[in-house]
C-alpha cells in the first residue's frame, strides 16, 4: 500500500458546515462521532479505485486536506493557509444547506485556493465581483458538496435545492446533498457515491494523464457577472 501513488484534494468551506465530519465519513466510512474545530489542517486517506470494474482500474491515496475555516485579518489568513494550496488536484467545496452565507462564502474560498490573492473574512459576495468563467475555464477539479440536508424543512427543500443548483452551475461542478451523521447518503451504488467516484476518477486523470498536471490555472482576467442565484431570498 504505501508504493500507491497519491493525490491531493482540499476541502474547504467556512467553520461548522461539517468539513470534519465528512471527512471522516469519506475515509472512515462512519459517523464523527464527537468532531471538534479544525486547528490549522487535518489530513485523512480514502483508498479509491480509479476506473473500477475496468481493464484500467487501479488502485489510488486520495490525500483529504481538511483546511480550518476560521477567519481573522487578511494577512494571518493568507500566511496561515497558503501552505496548504500548493500541488492541488482536487478541491470539495462544503456548505452547509441551513445557511446561505457558507454557500456564498464558497467563491472566496475557491478564490482564494486557486489564486492565492483572496481572504475569506467579513461579507463575502456583497456585489457580485466573480466571474462564472473563472470556474468554467479552472483546471482543477471541483466538487460541490452540502450538507445538513435532514435539518432543512420539507416545504423548503426545492427553494435550496433549486439555489444549490444554480451555484453547482456557477463552479461547473456536480452537487451532493447529504447528512454526515447518516453513511446512507453514499452507499455503494447510490447517485451520490457514483458522483463521488466520478470527481475522485477526474481528478486522477488529471494528475496522471494529461499533460502538466501539476500546473493549477491561474485567475489573471478577472471580468465581471452579476451574480443573482445566492442573493434571491
Amino acid at each position: 500500500m504505501a508504493s500507491l501513488d497519491r493525490v491531493k484534494v482540499l476541502v474547504l468551506g467556512d467553520s461548522g458546515v461539517g468539513k470534519s465530519s465528512l471527512v471522516h465519513l469519506l475515509c472512515q466510512n462512519q459517523v464523527l462521532g464527537n468532531p471538534s474545530w479544525t486547528v490549522g489542517c487535518s489530513v485523512d486517506v480514502r483508498v479509491h479505485d480509479y476506473r473500477e470494474g475496468t481493464p484500467d482500474e487501479k488502485t489510488y491515496y486520495t490525500e483529504l486536506w481538511d483546511v480550518g475555516g476560521s477567519v481573522g485579518s487578511a494577512s494571518s489568513v493568507k500566511s496561515s493557509r497558503a501552505v496548504f494550496y500548493n500541488s492541488v488536484n482536487g478541491i470539495i467545496l462544503v456548505h452547509d444547506l441551513t445557511n446561505k452565507k457558507s454557500s456564498q462564502n464558497l467563491y472566496r474560498w475557491s478564490l482564494e485556493a486557486l489564486s492565492k490573492d483572496s481572504s475569506p473574512t467579513g461579507i463575502i459576495v456583497s456585489n457580485g465581483d466573480y466571474d462564472r468563467e473563472q470556474f468554467a475555464e479552472n483546471s482543477v477539479p471541483l466538487l460541490l458538496i452540502g450538507t445538513k440536508f435532514d435539518q432543512i424543512p420539507e416545504n423548503k427543500r426545492n427553494d435550496v435545492l433549486t439555489r444549490t443548483a444554480f451555484l453547482s452551475e456557477d463552479f461547473n461542478a456536480e452537487e451532493i446533498n447529504l447528512d454526515c451523521t447518516n453513511p446512507r447518503y453514499l452507499a455503494a451504488g447510490s447517485s451520490n457515491a457514483v458522483k463521488l467516484s466520478r470527481f475522485f476518477d477526474k481528478v486522477i486523470e488529471k494528475r496522471y494523464f494529461t499533460r502538466d498536471p501539476s500546473q493549477m490555472q491561474s485567475f489573471t482576467d478577472r471580468r465581471r457577472f452579476n451574480f443573482k442565484s445566492l442573493h434571491s431570498d
